[in-house]
């Protein structure tokens, strides 16, 4: 049987503090992100710049895509001293994964 997984993924543009945004997601995002139905996995990536990218891995589309809308009002009312709202929101079907040996 095929097990599916989905991600959704957030980009955010214009981080003026790379290095506090990374400490504020781990402290308080993760914890939360972490804590939504379906969630499997999380990563959080500086595509320099000012830019940065947040993946997060469901076990279900509909589990990733509530957790875009509930992720972008939490990260608002949360984090908006250190990220600017995102400039795209995605979810989709991972279609091919390849991991460590």
């Amino acid at each position: 049987m095929e097990t599916r997984m989905f991600a959704t993924i957030r980009r955010y543009e214009g981080v003026t503090d790379p290095a506090a945004a990374a400490t504020q997601v781990d402290e308080k995002f993760v914890p939360f992100i972490s804590s939504l139905p379906g969630f499997i996995e999380y990563f959080w990536i500086d595509l320099n710049g000012g830019a940065m990218l947040s993946m997060t891995v469901f076990r279900t589309l509909t589990d990733a895509i509530e957790a875009n809308e509930k992720a972008r009002v939490w990260v608002k009312d949360n984090l908006s001293s250190v990220l600017p709202p995102p400039s795209r929101i995605e979810a989709g079907a991972i279609v091919v994964v390849r991991c460590c040996p």
